[in-house]
């Protein structure tokens, strides 16, 4: 098996410039993962002082979920911070318990980028698709049915093994896993201690509701955004990825952490998602991107994918 092609960063960098956009920051990385959980520590607090809020502020807290995800990524390439035992701790405690699973899955992913061994090509494959075929697929993941799937089902049907009734388990449902075992024992304690507190109506609104609705559906978003529509064994790296413009509006709730500079990720691993933009502009300002996939805003990029 061939690895991708991959980009030399001599090719697009001086030295100094290398050296400035691969800085593994002590505190960044630590102060974004504080600025998630204060994110959703604010919201849940409006929501608690204000109901009426709880729909505008679903969308805020799902995509800080994201986020927290992201910066679980960013720690799979060692970027979150400098000393591995840090890195590796905050983002299993703090971002995301499935870093020792996910690091070797990503890697491959990028070894292998669009080509057949890559196993997130299933993801872009199908792409593109109609554009009711995708409204129907936002709609399942607005509406709860692919979490339902996702995180409930596999639970619901051990549970069922467990009292010895016949089960048949949902085409695409995975198997329960140590990570659907902590997904079920973190959520019972987080309703445990708000319940505790008298607020267990929050953990479900503002906990439980983004993670099953908006989660899934903007999960899915940036999952096209990144590779739908490249092209398999695709030979040029600056072509093996995309990068999405995204407004203030949609880093908030879409694209948080710098995720939609997908495409200089991938050119430039070594880069911390904070360090992107600075790359973009780098690689701007010297007509590079002119030959990347570059694609103006998620709405534009749907329409591609979706056409009709």
């Amino acid at each position: 098996m061939a690895v991708a092609p991959r980009a030399r960063p001599e090719d697009f960098f001086s030295a100094d410039e290398w050296a400035r956009l691969t800085h593994r920051s002590r505190w960044r990385g630590l102060w974004l993962v504080a600025h998630a959980w204060g994110v959703i520590g604010a919201a849940m607090l409006l929501g608690a002082r204000w109901p009426w809020l709880i729909p505008l502020l679903v969308p805020v807290v799902g995509g800080r979920q994201l986020g927290l995800s992201i910066l679980m990524h960013d720690a799979a390439h060692a970027s979150l911070h400098p000393d591995r035992r840090v890195n590796d701790g905050v983002a299993h405690w703090l971002c995301a318990p499935v870093l020792a699973e996910y690091r070797p899955y990503h890697l491959k992913h990028h070894r292998y980028v669009q080509q057949d061994e890559d196993p997130d090509l299933i993801l872009s494959a199908p792409f593109p698709i109609p554009r009711a075929s995708l409204r129907r697929k936002l709609l399942r993941d607005l509406s709860g049915q692919t979490f339902y799937k996702q995180r409930l089902a596999p639970l619901v049907q051990a549970l069922r093994q467990r009292l010895g009734a016949p089960t048949q388990a949902l085409p695409g449902t995975p198997d329960l896993s140590s990570r659907g075992r902590r997904f079920l024992l973190g959520n019972v304690l987080g309703f445990a201690v708000f319940a505790a507190a008298g607020w267990w109506w929050l953990w479900l609104a503002l906990w439980l509701l983004p993670m099953a609705t908006w989660l899934p559906a903007i999960t899915r978003v940036r999952n096209i955004a990144e590779h739908a529509l490249v092209a398999r064994n695709e030979p040029d790296p600056l072509r093996q990825a995309r990068t999405t413009h995204a407004g203030p509006l949609a880093r908030a709730l879409l694209a948080p952490y710098w995720v939609n500079y997908h495409n200089e990720h991938h050119l430039f691993t070594q880069v911390p998602c904070w360090n992107l933009p600075a790359a973009h502009r780098l690689l701007r300002r010297r007509g590079v991107t002119a030959r990347m996939e570059v694609q103006p805003g998620y709405a534009a990029l749907l329409r591609r994918a979706a056409p009709a």
